[in-house]
């Protein structure tokens, strides 16, 4: 099969950008970041984002991705309970185990709860008794995790635990896989994603003496400062410094922003949250085509028909800079002719959008019907039309 390339010309010329349009100017003292618009697919800010890092406590997004992963395939249930062992209490309780859902020894804690205790508090000990209640034991979960790494293309990423704690390098990541695992959770499991990550305190656990009600509040540093913030995960160690995977959607536009190595708590807030409005205040969304709109069609090979409609799976837009008007380059791309038989609703080709210098932008296609195996006579004739052309 050969790569095809169909220039859409009507959109050059209806919606061409000055060449010059370049990417709006940002800088941040954070050694590594990354932002994704996901309405486009364009990646609107890269600082080092292949450079290895420990995660710290963004390595709980995989140990909740995966257990949401499992939610939604019926392999684990809500309120199905874990119990605390006591060997586990012992390792992550007190102040040398970071932070903590203060879960006790011999508790029985039901698996919302606990994904409650990782994500919105960061509890160590929520994340090691949840890996132990799906896995058996933490370093068979943490084979999970990497299997679903895999699966998601994080190829820079590896997991030697379920919470981030430093392990001598074993457990590392880079920002651009960190973005594509929280894209990934978001898209994937939306439903879970909304209810889990967006709560902004968690009360769990008893004060010595007094008994009184735990209440942590999430670290989130969107929360309540950018319009629409609702996640992903903060982490800090001292190996690690001060980082942040964050997303917050508006007006039909989801970011996706990562952060690592910041100074402070403080510098943490400050950076994150510049980010994320420069991501929506210097950048806008142009809508391209609806969800379900025709935007070309491609040949297909031995098929019931010899071409099939592609058509946009969600409404498509392009991200430009604030401010710039006029127009871009448009191309449908696949590997041609497409080969029956064809799902509807099935990835089969790529929108490429160029605005002026930025890098391009790339959209998902889908076939708009199925496309089913030409019968006998209808694959003879395809080879004799072939053998004669």
């Amino acid at each position: 099969m050969t790569r095809k390339a169909l220039l859409l010309g009507f959109f050059a010329t209806a919606l061409s950008l000055p060449a010059s349009a370049a990417a709006p100017p940002f800088d941040t003292p954070a050694p590594v970041a990354f932002m994704k618009d996901l309405s486009s697919g364009a990646v609107l800010y890269a600082k080092d984002p292949d450079r290895r890092v420990p995660p710290a406590s963004m390595a709980k997004m995989m140990t909740t991705h995966l257990a949401f992963h499992l939610i939604k395939q019926g392999e684990l249930k809500l309120q199905q309970m874990c119990t605390v062992r006591p060997e586990t209490w012992r390792q992550w309780h007190g102040p040398q185990a970071g932070s903590t859902m203060f879960l006790s020894a011999g508790e029985q804690v039901s698996v919302e709860n606990l994904l409650h205790g990782i994500v919105t508090l960061s509890g160590n000990d929520a994340s090691v008794v949840l890996a132990e209640c799906i896995s058996g034991t933490e370093p068979a979960f943490a084979q999970r995790m990497n299997a679903e790494a895999k699966r998601l293309g994080m190829n820079n990423s590896n997991f030697g635990n379920s919470n981030g704690w430093p392990d001598e390098g074993v457990t590392y990541t880079t920002a651009r896989d960190l973005a594509r695992l929280a894209e990934a959770t978001v898209q994937e499991t939306p439903d879970l994603y909304k209810a889990f990550y967006q709560k902004e305190s968690f009360t769990w656990g008893k004060t010595l003496g007094s008994g009184q009600a735990i209440t942590q509040g999430n670290r989130n540093p969107l929360l309540g400062r950018v319009p629409g913030a609702d996640g992903l995960k903060t982490g800090h160690t001292a190996e690690a410094g001060y980082g942040f995977t964050g997303s917050a959607e508006q007006n039909g536009r989801r970011i996706i922003m990562v952060v690592a190595g910041l100074g402070s708590f403080n510098q943490r807030i400050d950076e994150s949250v510049k980010f994320m409005n420069w991501g929506f205040q210097a950048w806008k969304a142009r809508p391209l085509f609806a969800k379900g709109k025709q935007v070309a069609t491609a040949q297909v090979q031995l098929g019931s028909e010899d071409e099939v409609a592609l058509i946009a799976p969600r409404n498509l837009a392009v991200t430009v800079p604030a401010g710039a008007a006029g127009g871009m380059r448009v191309k449908v791309v696949y590997d041609g002719p497409l080969k029956a038989p064809i799902k509807a609703g099935q990835h089969v080709a790529d929108l490429i959008v160029q605005t002026g210098d930025t890098p391009p932008q790339r959209m998902p296609l889908v076939a708009a019907e199925a496309v089913d195996e030409a019968g006998f006579f209808g694959r003879m004739w395809a080879g004799l039309t072939s053998l004669f052309a």
